[in-house]
């Protein structure tokens, strides 16, 4: 195996896949979300399954009726150990796992088939299949898709299903969506590693230093976020403003559309830009008006970005008029996905945000622009997935923030790069436990007379939370405590 590209681990996926595991078997890596309604999909098959978890019997009972799976004929290998002497099977890897993890490679080699939940989906379902992937915008862009979808075709008959990495597996639903449905998915660099179908429109927000303590580097990150725009993919919906993906367009067959928030070249065609406040598809050199910026209710740039990249992906699948008329109507009524610059309430002048999927720091650049005119006490800190924390401190100072609290286990890697940018040391504090920062968070609010507290961490939140979720839902039942 090249040390390089793990990819090419990947033994493909078509229906003969299901065919073999019925014939031989299956393993699955983990029983986490995705995997649990594989083997439940896998059972109704007759496939014989094994299913191996680096946690203990007790730990996974506490989320998984272990004995009811037994009892069906699934047999566990469990704890230390799990991913040893893997039988040259079908095997299904939860997107967690490495694909060169542990025994992987050497089942390969021995004639093992490496593939997902999501492959296997993508393999069976005849809908058509548009999928979302990035470093930052991903899941409010693959929100706003669907919506979108779903508004426009309600009168047709025509079924839409949204999941993948934003939470919801999609092989369930195989065999209820036809030839005219849609399946719209989020895809994350752990999916794409091994997948060798692209959906028929990829999307791309951007890619920037993300998730560096599970890819070897950059390079292995970035060339997983392109294999969403491999073989089958038809239409490519690319960030202007992101230079390794204006290097990806010339080597993709797929159309190429483009959108960004940024100054765009006067040379430049099929793209979807901001002209005063219309996002515009200039096409053909001639510029037909979408959406009024002002009306989307979501604040941000980064945000209309996102509508710019369900446009992109939506224009030519939909009638201009029908896209249009849903795009306005969703712009001013759509809040927002939960914890994603999610509003939790005003408390003696002081708005509160919960920003908690906010695990990089281009993210929290994003949020804090956000909220331009504000004097916000930012919130952040948390599990360390190895990324540079020096653009967070360029933030800091470029929005004029009142306060920071630094919380979790990337504090002293945040004020290092504080220092390093100098932001001064009197406006950030390090508070360990992440309640108590809340709470110290509040008080600097009325301290430095801002009117605004912020989470956005910046960092992930394996640190003290199971996820951002639990992370954000925390954050909210402290400050709605706060009286």
């Amino acid at each position: 195996m090249n040390d390089n590209d793990v990819s090419i681990m990947c033994g493909g996926c078509d229906e003969s896949i299901l065919s073999r595991a019925e014939k031989c078997g299956a393993v699955v890596l983990g029983f986490g979300i995705s995997n649990v309604p594989l083997v439940d999909f896998l059972l109704s098959h007759g496939v014989t399954v094994e299913v191996r978890d680096g946690k203990t019997r007790e730990a996974l009972s506490a989320r998984v009726d272990v004995g009811a799976y037994e009892r069906c004929g699934v047999s566990f290998r469990l704890g230390e150990g799990y991913l040893d002497d893997i039988p040259a099977s079908v095997i299904f890897r939860t997107p967690g796992i490495r694909p060169d993890a542990g025994g992987i490679p050497d089942a390969v080699f021995r004639g093992g088939i490496l593939t997902s939940e999501m492959e296997l989906f993508y393999a069976l379902s005849p809908a058509h299949k548009i999928a979302v992937t990035g470093s930052d915008g991903k899941t409010t862009t693959t929100t706003l898709i669907h919506k979108l979808l779903t508004a426009a075709t309600a009168d047709c008959g025509v079924k839409t299903a949204l999941g993948g990495n934003i939470g919801a597996p999609l092989l369930p639903r195989v065999s209820e969506l036809g030839e005219r449905d849609y399946a719209v998915a989020e895809l994350s660099s752990f999916q794409l590693m091994t997948m060798p179908r692209a959906p028929e429109i990829a999307v791309i927000t951007n890619v920037t230093p993300n998730h560096l303590n599970w890819h070897r580097d950059m390079e292995e990150y970035t060339a997983a976020k392109l294999r969403i725009l491999g073989c089958g993919c038809k239409k490519a919906v690319l960030n202007y403003g992101c230079e390794a993906l204006r290097d990806a367009a010339s080597k993709t067959e797929a159309e190429v559309v483009w959108f960004t928030a940024g100054p765009v070249p006067d040379d430049l065609d099929n793209v979807i830009h901001i002209s005063g406040d219309t996002i515009v598809f200039r096409r053909g050199g001639e510029n037909t008006p979408l959406l009024a910026v002002s009306d989307i209710k979501l604040p941000g740039l980064h945000n209309a970005e996102n509508y710019m990249a369900a446009l992109g992906a939506l224009y030519g699948v939909l009638p201009d008029e029908k896209l249009i008329s849903c795009a306005c109507e969703l712009a001013r009524t759509f809040g927002g996905v939960e914890h994603r610059l999610e509003f939790v309430r005003e408390l003696d002048g002081v708005s509160y945000y919960n920003s908690s999927i906010d695990s990089t720091p281009t993210r929290t650049a994003a949020a804090l622009s956000a909220l331009p005119g504000r004097r916000i006490v930012l919130i952040c800190g948390g599990y360390d997935k190895h990324i540079p924390m020096e653009p967070l401190g360029k933030a800091v100072l470029e929005n004029g923030v009142a306060s920071v609290i630094v919380t979790g286990a990337t504090s002293k890697l945040i004020s290092d790069a504080f220092l390093s940018v100098g932001v001064p040391e009197g406006i950030y504090k390090v508070v360990p436990d992440f309640g108590l920062a809340v709470l110290e968070a509040a008080k600097e609010a009325e301290r430095t007379c801002a009117d605004t507290v912020l989470l956005s961490p910046a960092c992930a939140s394996f640190d003290a939370f199971a996820n951002f979720e639990e992370r954000g839902s925390y954050y909210k039942a402290v400050v709605n405590s706060l009286r």
